[in-house]
């Protein structure tokens, strides 16, 4: 190519690239891409009077928001009445700023499903440092929400394939618009709906389990921000319903001190979403039975077994209607990926007398290991009496290679320093893994001592 070619080429090239960067900005701006408004403490202190804003994501414009009329919805091309629609619903917004999770939330919905993913933004209105002023304007957010999904269901939408999700007081915009359609929208999924100016209240005045076809509630911050009691179909009270792993017990820690526990719902919630690392929920009447080991049984769920959080819980929801409300716990790590790995624990010992006191389970595949501690109290082993314990890991080591045992008496007056084990069975609580059996064992106060689990015997060990 001569001198005088390749300079043309180039050239002709350069203005090419530059006229397909003109073009895609143009599209960009005609699309006018559309945020959650930004507020800052000046509004808060000032307060702001509600305005509610429609954002509207689908496939087709998954990272850039259209602003959806109210007049005239279905005038938005991206719109489509015969896709699910999911709207997401923020609470108090007592600073102004859009929450961190929003838009990866909306990013994990739609990589899930094909569906309109509305984001309801009423930052103006929900930005105030009067709470209670805050509260008032939930019952003209969710009449906002009915006038929208009223027109939608007299154009062809079927209200079954509607599904809120509200956090904090959304929980609560979300019961309230459900109610105005006599529970036959399809899902309400409520994520740590806010306790203060709720608790106690009568079913009309917060979400219930009648709002919806299926009514979820997460609560992760039950002493504080969180709602206490039971709202839905299925009550999932992830580490108890209050503290969470990781997040700070001190006010010294800053404005993490307040929310970590409240905003650990969502993070929980958009994992469900992602799937990568189910949460098996055990229907249990109390934290303590659940840490006890008493709800590992989920017999009247069969024969799916115990329902999985979030969500996926879709799929068992004809037995939790049935069943009314279903109070559920799990336990969490502290980070992504939240999810444990949970082993029903028998143990038969020979010992004379009574031992109390506390195990510690590790487990090695070669590589890698992961460990328990049974310490939320003491345990009692009593002479050929079964012992059930539930112990989570915080990873699912496999092929197990080797377990690694340490008794640790109960302190009193005359601890025993011996623990004598007739057997010991670990039975995996998902993915169908054989159980792993030891017989005969000798432990030691505060010593370790590891073998390799052998195949159980055909009996009730």
């Amino acid at each position: 190519m001569s001198g005088y070619s390749s300079n043309m080429f180039y050239r002709t090239f350069f203005w090419g690239l530059v006229y397909v960067t003109l073009m895609l900005f143009d599209t960009f701006r005609a699309q006018e891409c559309e945020k959650m408004i930004d507020l800052d403490l000046k509004n808060s202190f000032a307060g702001t009077s509600l305005d509610v804003r429609l954002l509207l994501y689908t496939r087709a414009n998954i990272f850039c928001g259209q602003l959806l009329s109210h007049q005239e919805p279905f005038s938005n091309p991206h719109f489509n009445l015969s896709s699910p629609t999911t709207f997401l619903i923020h609470g108090y917004r007592p600073t102004g700023s859009p929450p961190v999770w929003l838009y990866q939330f909306v990013e994990f919905l739609l990589n899930r499903h094909d569906m309109n993913a509305i984001v309801v933004d009423w930052n103006q209105g929900a930005t105030n440092f009067n709470y209670w002023k805050v509260v008032k304007n939930t019952r003209k957010v969710a009449e906002n929400l009915t006038d929208l999904i009223g027109k939608m269901e007299n154009n062809g939408a079927n209200l079954s394939s509607i599904h809120m999700i509200g956090v904090s007081l959304g929980a609560h915009i979300s019961g309230f618009t459900g109610a105005k359609f006599g529970g036959k929208i399809g899902r309400i999924t409520a994520l740590d709906p806010a306790g203060p100016e709720f608790n106690g209240r009568d079913p009309s005045d917060r979400l219930d389990p009648s709002d919806a076809q299926l009514v979820e509630a997460l609560h992760t911050d039950m002493d504080a921000l969180g709602y206490r009691d039971l709202l839905g179909h299925i009550d999932y009270y992830a580490n108890g319903g209050a503290d969470q792993p990781g997040c700070p017990r001190s006010i010294f820690s800053g404005s993490q001190y307040f929310k970590c526990d409240h905003q650990r719902s969502v993070f929980l919630y958009m994992s469900s979403v992602n799937g990568s690392c189910p949460i098996t929920a055990y229907p249990c009447e109390s934290y303590t039975d659940f840490l006890d080991g008493k709800c590992m049984d989920c017999g009247k769920f069969k024969p799916d077994g115990c329902p999985v959080f979030g969500y996926d819980v879709i799929h068992w929801r004809e037995p939790l209607v049935r069943l009314g409300q279903t109070r559920t716990y799990f336990q969490t790590n502290e980070a992504p990926p939240f999810c444990k790995f949970g082993y029903k624990v028998e143990i038969v010992t020979w010992n004379q007398k009574l031992h109390w006191g506390y195990l510690t389970i590790k487990l090695h595949n070669g590589k890698e290991e992961t460990q328990v501690e049974l310490n939320h109290k003491s345990i009692m082993f009593e002479k050929y009496v079964e012992t059930t314990l539930f112990a989570q890991f915080d990873r699912d080591i496999q092929p197990v290679k080797e377990i690694t045992l340490k008794f640790c008496p109960a302190k009193g007056l005359r601890p025993r320093k011996k623990l004598r084990v007739l057997h010991i069975r670990l039975t995996p609580l998902q993915n169908n893994l054989r159980p792993l059996c030891r017989y005969d064992l000798l432990l030691e106060k505060n010593k370790d001592v590891t073998f390799r689990p052998i195949p159980c015997e055909d009996s009730n060990f």
